[in-house]
């Protein structure tokens, strides 16, 4: 079956807007402050992290003498805690904006005049079930992944797979939400679901032919276990 059926030579389809990850509570960063004056930045390295399962209103980081990974994560009402800085409110930032706000912070704050800030994501994940070649969970390793990428990661949808309905689960607000993506049509294009967030998972659905034949495989070794039962 082939993707996107309509699509016509040189023609411009809308895209959805909402395209670059954003972080979101409990998200793992790595943040690395740069200058050209090493000794400058050492102290914005230390590593630091949040304690999920703490109480403390005040987001008070705990602070480890590993200084090598520098992975913070992000508390529950949405601060990244920074070194000398403090907490910076991160939550519906991209991590290019995460670090902007940083690098300012420290440049107004006086601290250095060249701060330079990098942000990546840190074990951030999608998952892609149902009938797909490689079933599993898979990494996200930069500010986009679309759908169909999501898919091609996955080795492909099978000969089964329906591709009308490939449904994108998210969580939102507290809230889990549902997609449906039909990829034979150009609207997939301008779905919320087509550039995929972190955790998102991807299910494609069985064509109705798989469906039956799976429940008639069913039934036949329940009736075979019965039979088998009775002699």
């Amino acid at each position: 079956t082939a993707y996107i059926q309509e699509v016509q030579d040189n023609t411009a389809v809308n895209v959805a807007q909402e395209s670059q990850i954003r972080i979101k509570p409990y998200d793992r960063l790595t943040g690395v402050v740069s200058s050209k004056d090493p000794e400058l930045a050492s102290p914005f390295n230390v590593m630091t992290s949040y304690n999920s399962l703490s109480n403390n209103p005040l987001g008070q980081a705990s602070v480890s003498s590993n200084q090598s990974l520098q992975i913070r994560t992000v508390s529950a009402d949405g601060n990244l805690y920074m070194p000398i800085i403090g907490n910076v409110y991160c939550v519906g930032k991209t991590r290019t904006e995460l670090a902007d706000e940083i690098a300012k912070r420290i440049i107004d704050g006086g601290y250095i005049a060249d701060a330079a800030v990098n942000i990546q994501f840190a074990d951030m994940k999608f998952f892609v079930l149902g009938e797909v070649e490689r079933p599993g969970q898979f990494d996200i390793t930069r500010d986009k992944v679309t759908v169909l990428e999501a898919l091609a990661m996955a080795g492909d949808m099978t000969i089964y797979g329906n591709r009308e309905n490939v449904t994108v689960v998210r969580k939102e607000q507290g809230q889990t939400k549902t997609y449906v993506v039909n990829l034979l049509d150009t609207g997939c294009f301008s779905s919320p679901a087509y550039y995929l967030q972190q955790n998102d998972v991807v299910y494609v659905q069985p064509k109705k032919q798989r469906a039956a034949s799976g429940e008639i495989n069913q039934n036949r070794n329940l009736v075979i276990s019965i039979v088998s039962t009775l002699i």
